[in-house]
């Protein structure tokens, strides 16, 4: 698993609940990026989930469709691991040197992960000198189960496809979506389809990852539910009108109302974490992505229950698309966070 580069040409893949994103890139993050080829292929969850050799083969066939809808040509790829699979934190240790830091990383990395280091892929990058305290260094730690990592990198081997990189979903996700340029804490919310991803960037790096229960699926459940329609119906309420409150009489805000402020209480929980360790650094921004980024009206829900400024994010804010491209992806370019990231990470 390898957080920070990338190896010559590829590109991204992320295995989501319901869909596939396959995404490559031309340029860097100094001359900004053009998007040159990508696929948004809907699977069936059962799929995703189906681990027998049949899942198995017929995932690797959808990926190789997705591929050839794509045009992609190089074998090189970058894979997100889901957060439910990872285990990513920002830990501090006595500031050394570079040589010396990566010694007792190395050493004590039992300490930092809750599996047996021997059954474990890790990885680590140096942050820097902690905001804290000058006499300590903070470093971003990721580890997932070997068994795991084999088995993902072993599907895609069989395609013929050469994985260079595998990095945790929040981390890519935080990549796209973090306003360019800023050094203030903002947490970056990913809402996803079973869960939500949830990153507090500062002065430009990680320094809280969280995963919390909870995606589109369970609020589409809610509505269903309350107003007693099919679940399918409920989703396209959700997504076309959102928490207006002069659509469908209000009842959508009416049934999601404790939902919403249950989770917007979550996003608390993380600013206060947060600044109980960074005192003096206040989040002065909210970026909303996935599901959260094209729900109507959720940003200024948000935005009342936290009192902190929350926008629905961009994560192609960085790539330059065509008309033609931007009106291919209209209704899913949201759901590319992930894959973006990925595919925004260094060649060096």
């Amino acid at each position: 698993m390898s957080l920070l580069h990338g190896v010559g040409e590829f590109f991204a893949l992320d295995i989501g609940t319901s869909a596939l994103r396959l995404i490559q890139l031309d340029g860097d993050t100094q001359r900004g990026f053009a998007l040159t080829h990508y696929a948004y292929v809907p699977v069936d969850p059962a799929v995703v989930q189906d681990t027998s050799d049949a899942g198995i083969k017929r995932m690797g066939e959808t990926i190789l469709g997705a591929m050839r809808q794509a045009g992609i040509k190089t074998k090189n790829i970058a894979l997100g691991l889901p957060a439910g699979k990872t285990y990513t934190a920002v830990i501090e240790v006595p500031n050394q040197t570079e040589k010396e830091l990566k010694k007792t990383i190395k050493y004590e990395l039992d300490q930092y992960i809750p599996m047996a280091v021997d059954e474990a892929e890790v990885d680590y990058t140096i942050l820097g000198v902690s905001p804290n305290d000058p006499n300590k260094a903070e470093v971003l730690i990721s580890s997932t189960a070997r068994d795991y990592a084999e088995e993902r990198m072993e599907m895609i081997e069989r395609l013929g496809l050469n994985v260079v990189a595998q990095e945790p979903e929040p981390i890519a996700m935080a990549r796209s979506l973090a306003p360019v340029g800023s050094q203030d804490a903002r947490i970056i919310v990913d809402l996803g389809e079973t869960s939500t991803d949830l990153v507090v960037v500062y002065k430009g790096a990680p320094r809280l990852v969280r995963s919390i229960p909870g995606g589109l699926h369970a609020l589409v459940k809610t509505v269903s539910t309350t107003l007693n329609v099919r679940e399918d119906q409920a989703r396209r309420f959700i997504l076309k009108f959102g928490l207006a409150q002069d659509k469908l009489e209000g009842q959508v805000f009416k049934a999601l109302d404790s939902d919403l402020d249950n989770f917007s209480q979550e996003l608390m929980k993380s600013v206060r974490f947060f600044q109980n360790k960074y005192v003096g650094a206040p989040v002065l921004g909210i970026v909303l992505s996935g599901f959260a980024g094209v729900i109507p009206f959720i940003a200024e829900y948000i935005e009342v229950k936290t009192s902190i400024q929350t926008i629905q994010g961009n994560p192609w804010q960085l790539v330059q698309v065509t008309p033609e491209q931007q009106q291919a992806l209209m209704g899913v370019a949201s759901e590319f966070s992930v894959a973006i990231g990925l595919a925004e990470r260094s060649n060096a």
